[in-house]
C-alpha cells in the first residue's frame, strides 16, 4: 500500500530506483513489491521507459467502491438539490487519517469548473470540509489529530499555526458551519458543514465551492442555508439506515 500510494501521489511517473529512494525500502524489497503489483495489474510498467503507473485493476476496484458507497448513495439526491439551489460545485468528503477524501463531486453548471476530482485528498486545516469535520469532533478524537497535524501553507491566506486553527474551530462550533476563504486555492471560497452518523459523531462533510468574483451578495442565505439543510437531510437518512448509523459502508 505504501508503494501504491507513492505512485498515486507522485506528480511524475516513478521507476524502481525512484521508488526505492521515496520508500526507504531496499532495492530487492521494492523489486519484489513491484513485481507482485504488476502481476495483479495494480501497477503497469512502460516497456520503453520502465516508468510505473496505476493499473486497470486498481481503477476497477476504485470504481466499484465508489459505486457501492452507501453514504454516497444516501447523499446523492440531497447533493444534487444543493448543487441546483446554489448553482455551485458541491463536494462530499470523508475522513481518511489526517486528510479528507472527496467521494462525490457535482459540478457547477457554470462554464468555469473546479480542478478537484473524486479521490482527491485534501488537508484538514485548509479546507471547509476539513475544518467542519475537526470542529465537530469531541476532544478525545480531536487532540490526537491536532498534535500530529502537518499544516503546510497553500496560499497567503492559509492558517499554519495551531493557535489560529483552534480559534477558527471555535468560531465554526458557534456558527455551525465553516469557511475556506482562499486558504486552499487562490480565488476559491468554500462553505462547509458536517454530516453526522450514529450518536451524533461526524462521518463526512459537504462543501459548496464558489469563485470569489461571482460570490452572491448574501452568502448565508444563498449557500449556507441550503448546505445546512442538505447535511440535516442526509444525517436523518443515515439515522434511518441501520448499516450507516452503525458506521458501516461509509
Amino acid at each position: 500500500m505504501h508503494v501504491l500510494q507513492l505512485v498515486a501521489d507522485s506528480a511524475e511517473p516513478l521507476n524502481v530506483s525512484a521508488l526505492m529512494r521515496a520508500s526507504g525500502y531496499p532495492r530487492p524489497t521494492v523489486h519484489r513489491i513491484v513485481a507482485g503489483l504488476l502481476a495483479e495489474r495494480l501497477l503497469v510498467e512502460n516497456d520503453r521507459t520502465a516508468l510505473l503507473a496505476l493499473g486497470p485493476r486498481l481503477i476497477q476496484l476504485a470504481s466499484r467502491s465508489w459505486g457501492r458507497s452507501e453514504l454516497r448513495l444516501a447523499a446523492v439526491d440531497a447533493l444534487k438539490q444543493l448543487r441546483d439551489l446554489t448553482g455551485e460545485t458541491v463536494h462530499l468528503a470523508v475522513p481518511n487519517g489526517d486528510t479528507m477524501v472527496f467521494i462525490e463531486k457535482l459540478e457547477s453548471p457554470s462554464a468555469v469548473r473546479m480542478a478537484s476530482r473524486i479521490g482527491t485528498s485534501v488537508s484538514l486545516h485548509s479546507t471547509a470540509v476539513g475544518k467542519a469535520y475537526l470542529a465537530a469532533l469531541d476532544a478525545g478524537a480531536l487532540e490526537p489529530l491536532l498534535k500530529n497535524m502537518a499544516m503546510p501553507r497553500y496560499t497567503a491566506h492559509t492558517v499554519v499555526d495551531l493557535a489560529g486553527l483552534r480559534t477558527q474551530l471555535q468560531r465554526i462550533r458557534q456558527k455551525g458551519w465553516s469557511e475556506d476563504s482562499e486558504e486552499n486555492e487562490n480565488g476559491i471560497f468554500c462553505f462547509g458543514a458536517v454530516i453526522r452518523g450514529g450518536g451524533g459523531a461526524p462521518v463526512a462533510a459537504i462543501s459548496v465551492s464558489t469563485l470569489m468574483f461571482r460570490q452572491k451578495d448574501n452568502p448565508e442565505q444563498a449557500y449556507v442555508a441550503p448546505l445546512l439543510e442538505a447535511c440535516r437531510s442526509i444525517s436523518e437518512r443515515i439515522a434511518q439506515t441501520p448499516s450507516l448509523s452503525a458506521g458501516d459502508s461509509l
